[in-house]
């Protein structure tokens, strides 16, 4: 018997000595099995080796994570990317067509990070590649010689619209969040609606405009530690009681 919601998590596919693997970090886990209140599955990064029909009948909700990884960026007519820059072709096959497909489904979506980028490449939006170099932008990147709480620790603030799904969630105009990424929203993708904004004016959370249900994206990570931050708590409590609503319906 099904007691709680199943939500699946998208896997990168990562090389540990002379083998591939598909993971998920822990702390995305953590997030949903205790914040969203939900069973986990984790969904390899096979492509079209595995019917996007037959996941999307498996699960209740999908959450997108954060990565090392970069969208490549012929998906959104980038210019190519910098030598050494880390793709995962794999999770791209994967997460794009399933991202798009969950939500005409009206399958409950999260994106964070990478899959705040993946949601905005689905919708036809463009990414900078590297924001820091873009003229009037902050630089958004964690210092990696800092230790995992001082990078995950509040970067900026960031301005919630009002009325917007995220403003009713926590009441609040403003908010500080972390900031660990170089890239970014450049062209917004169509039918997305802002709901948060860096000070440099960089978007750093939509929503779909006429989207069945919950499918939203954060640029910033909430899964780090998210029972202690009252954003992170609702964020993640609203995903689970839309996941569970999926549930009930397919019951």
């Amino acid at each position: 018997m099904r007691t709680k919601p199943v939500i699946g998590i998208c896997a990168d596919r990562t090389r540990i000595g002379s083998h591939f693997f598909h993971g998920a970090g822990e702390k995305y886990i953590a997030a949903i099995v205790e914040g969203a209140e939900a069973y986990v599955v984790v969904l390899p990064a096979l492509g079209a080796a595995q019917s996007v029909e037959q996941t999307l009948s498996l699960v209740d909700g999908l959450l997108f994570t954060g990565s090392y990884s970069n969208v490549e960026p012929h998906h959104y007519a980038g210019a190519p990317s910098e030598a050494g820059t880390l793709h995962d072709p794999q999770r791209d096959a994967t997460t794009l067509p399933l991202m798009r497909a969950a939500i005409e489904a009206g399958v409950p979506v999260l994106g964070i990070c990478r899959g705040f980028q993946e949601m905005n490449v689905v919708f036809g939006g463009t990414l900078h590649q590297k924001i820091h170099e873009v003229q009037g932008l902050s630089d958004h990147r964690e210092n990696k010689q800092d230790d995992l709480a001082t990078q995950y620790g509040p970067a900026h603030p960031v301005h919630l619209v009002a009325g917007g799904q995220l403003h009713r969630l926590v009441g609040e105009m403003e908010v500080s969040v972390n900031s660990l990424h170089s890239q970014g929203i450049d062209r917004l993708g169509q039918g997305l609606q802002v709901e948060a904004v860096a000070p440099d004016g960089l978007i750093e959370a939509f929503s779909v405009k006429n989207a069945k249900t919950y499918a939203f994206a954060v640029q910033w990570h909430p899964e780090w530690k998210h029972a202690e931050n009252p954003l992170a708590t609702e964020l993640f409590k609203s995903f689970g009681a839309a996941c569970r609503e999926r549930q009930l319906q397919r019951n």
